[in-house]
């Protein structure tokens, strides 16, 4: 296969556990460029997260996409705005800020630039999410008087791995369910859209708009929020040090890791 556009995850899949880009995985995205194939960063991070990972890479300028927010954001560079925005119901962020705080969960949400939290929020956690993501928090009284905008997305962190995300999937499901899409992004995180958005979405989106076939499409990651994708795409490629969930869903699965030149891997096989 001679794939036309290319949608890869960050974490764990384009960045190596320093977050970086490997050398022979930067050398085989500007392969790909010079031979006219898009690559498109599809993150469960911020757009303003995204975008700065994107920027490094030189793949976000003129015709350039970023899908953010695990597909409820699809930036277009060129335009240098959101083409597609689809927001969680506020009735439903603040159920989920409600009930994290009764059991004792650290949540978050963002506004255009920030994490968002309440003060009643464990500021460590903020500081520690936003070291990894190049962000800043902004602390807020409260999320039912104080958001301006209505947030597109929420996060659930267990730093501990206490099993409260376990015990706030099974809430979900149960009262939110139709309503929030949630999955992990990482052991640690829980994150939820509105109901219909994900990175499969998102993926379809996007080469509708651009005209590209999705059998032409390749997708690339590692996570449980990456499966919609991987499936969605004409070939779904999971990271060998993905989970297992992620691999079943996919067409392939890479021999190389995210720290050793995974993505090149995937872009050398069906891309060049």
């Amino acid at each position: 296969m001679s794939g036309q556009i290319l949608f890869t995850d960050l974490d764990d899949t384009l960045l190596n556990d320093r977050k970086e880009v490997t050398p022979g995985s930067r050398r085989a995205i500007e392969a790909a460029l010079a031979r006219g194939k898009r690559i498109v960063v599809a993150s469960g991070r911020p757009l303003s997260s995204a975008l700065i990972q994107a920027r490094r890479l030189e793949l976000a300028g003129p015709g350039c996409f970023v899908i953010a927010y695990n597909g409820a954001v699809i930036y277009d560079c060129t335009r240098e705005e959101a083409v597609s925005r689809r927001p969680m119901a506020r009735e439903d962020l603040y159920a989920v800020f409600d009930e994290a705080c009764r059991r004792g969960a650290y949540a978050h949400t963002y506004d255009r630039e920030q994490v968002v939290i309440e003060e009643r929020c464990d500021r460590s956690v903020a500081q520690w999410y936003c070291g990894r993501t190049d962000m800043t928090f902004r602390v807020i009284g409260d999320v039912r008087r104080d958001l301006a905008e209505t947030p597109v997305k929420t996060l659930v962190i267990d730093r501990e791995d206490t099993g409260v995300l376990e015990d706030m999937e099974r809430w979900l499901g149960e009262r939110l369910s139709g309503r929030v899409d949630f999955f992990r992004s990482s052991p640690q995180f829980l994150e939820m859209v509105t109901a219909g958005v994900n990175k499969g979405w998102a993926v379809e989106e996007l080469c509708r708009r651009l005209g590209i076939p999705i059998t032409d499409a390749v997708a690339a990651g590692d996570e449980a929020n990456d499966i919609s994708m991987l499936r969605a795409a004409g070939v779904g490629a999971a990271m060998c040090n993905g989970i297992p969930a992620a691999k079943e869903a996919a067409d392939y699965v890479t021999q190389r890791d995210n720290n050793h030149d995974g993505i090149a891997e995937v872009i050398e096989r069906f891309l060049l």
